[in-house]
């Protein structure tokens, strides 16, 4: 059993995939507690892995991202490899402190402040507050790093800082642009 807060099948609003049609599947709870954190994800129902599935079988699209809360704390390969067994690519967004199963097809770390675990990262993505210093995050291994503003408050703030550091590419939250979950 794991505890699901929502699916929902929308467009994928930041990072690299950003428009690619998605079923996404949001776990509940997570291990850190970010004081910008804008995805209510405590509560949810207790779902079977069979009960999961069924509603990922049921959606048009190819592309599933796991995100929460903290999905790293209810997955495993066999979650994975269920997912593969439906013809599915699997992205995950994490904030890296726990290891996830090699067989993920996408790894998006949001990294918060503590030290990150994860071997392989495709991209990293930091919600940019202006409060703390972003740079060691440009050190992850990883293929793309973004900066997103904190819940499109702070927009300019961030492109100023690309501009002045251009390691580092703009993420922005479409989704919340174009008003779509």
């Amino acid at each position: 059993m794991r505890k699901i807060n929502e699916i929902f099948y929308s467009l994928q609003g930041e990072g690299f995939h950003t428009g690619t049609p998605a079923l996404f599947i949001r776990f509940s709870g997570c291990n850190l507690k970010c004081a910008f954190c804008d995805t209510p994800h405590e509560t949810g129902a207790w779902m079977s892995d069979k009960e999961i599935m069924q509603q990922v079988a049921e959606c048009p699209a190819r592309t599933v991202i796991l995100t929460g809360g903290e999905p790293s704390l209810w997955i495993d390969d066999a979650f994975i490899d269920q997912l593969h067994q439906l013809g599915k690519y699997v992205c995950i967004e994490t904030n890296g402190t726990h290891r996830v199963p090699a067989s993920i097809d996408w790894i998006t770390c949001s990294p918060k402040g503590v030290p990150v675990v994860l071997e392989r990262i495709d991209e990293v993505k930091v919600v940019f507050t202006g409060e703390e210093d972003v740079e060691p995050y440009a050190s992850l291994p990883a293929t793309y790093h973004y900066l997103q503003p904190c819940s499109c408050r702070n927009t300019q703030e961030v492109v100023d800082y690309i501009l002045r550091h251009p390691f580092w590419r703009l993420s922005l939250q479409t989704h919340k642009y174009i008003q779509i979950q």
